[in-house]
């Protein structure tokens, strides 16, 4: 999956694109390097910065970008919102997925939103709550995933068009330091596939990479990202979130040259 922002608030400035003609072109670029989905950004969900913005922005921004990517793409387009008016405006747009970080724990109308148009959709481990250890980080992360699946569910989407991630980066209120968390969640992988769904992992450029390599610049963490997507893959994942996708793409080639592809499974390209 590879990310497009349209929000100048947006961690990694590489990933922004501020016009209709900028996000239509890396979105072809992307699809030739390989990308299975596109996936479109609004708003900032970084959760260690500033970059709220108002609902109708949000929506406007979302609206003209997904159209743009779908202007310039065969495969599914994603957007990244978990409000509903942005949600809206995507889908109206021509979305196939919505990818709520926030579980649909914000809005969970937007199980039905989805489920009215038939779309496939992304939903993120949140509020894992206070832990004892970093090592009840991906029990933690089951739990908060069924109770967003239950809800998708409630919500009438379909069971098989539900994709789960475990929120690598978003969990900064659980008493201990975020970058262990966002390890555990890593190590713990494979454990959530008691869940029964795709798992989707997003460590593209993140903070703990930073905190593990000392980079403090997201520019600088091309190489540890690399190594943190293979892992993933190695560790469980069926999909990474990607920034870069021709580099990472041939990491996970070499990853499934080694190991078999996606451990004994075969991928997918539909959403």
């Amino acid at each position: 999956m590879g990310v497009i922002n349209v929000s100048p608030e947006s961690f990694y400035k590489g990933s922004v694109k501020l016009s209709y003609e900028d996000v239509a072109e890396e979105a072809r670029k992307m699809e030739r390097d390989g990308a299975d989905i596109i996936d479109v950004g609004g708003m900032s969900t970084a959760p260690y910065l500033r970059t709220f913005v108002s609902e109708d922005l949000e929506a406007e921004r979302i609206s003209w970008a997904v159209e743009a990517a779908k202007s310039a793409v065969k495969i599914p387009v994603s957007a990244d919102t978990s409000r509903l008016k942005p949600a809206m405006a995507a889908i109206r747009a021509g979305a196939d997925i919505i990818n709520d970080v926030t579980g649909l724990k914000v809005q969970p109308r937007i199980a039905r939103l989805v489920a009215e148009h038939g779309l496939s959709l992304i939903v993120c481990a949140s509020n894992l709550g206070g832990l004892g250890s970093s090592s009840e980080a991906p029990m933690a992360a089951i739990r908060s995933l069924r109770e967003s699946i239950q809800v998708a569910v409630k919500g009438g989407v379909e069971p098989n068009r539900i994709i789960i991630d475990p929120g690598i980066g978003f969990h900064r209120s659980t008493g201990l330091p975020w970058f262990e968390i966002d390890l555990s969640l890593l190590r713990g992988l494979r454990r959530l596939r008691v869940l029964g769904k795709p798992i989707m992992v997003g460590v593209s450029r993140k903070s703990f990479l930073g905190a593990i390599t000392g980079k403090d610049k997201p520019e600088e963490r091309l190489a540890s990202s690399i190594a943190a997507e293979a892992m993933a893959v190695i560790l469980g994942a069926h999909g990474i979130r990607v920034h870069d996708v021709a580099e990472a793409l041939d990491a996970i080639r070499v990853v499934e040259a080694l190991i078999g592809r996606g451990l004994g499974e075969s991928p997918s390209r539909s959403p």
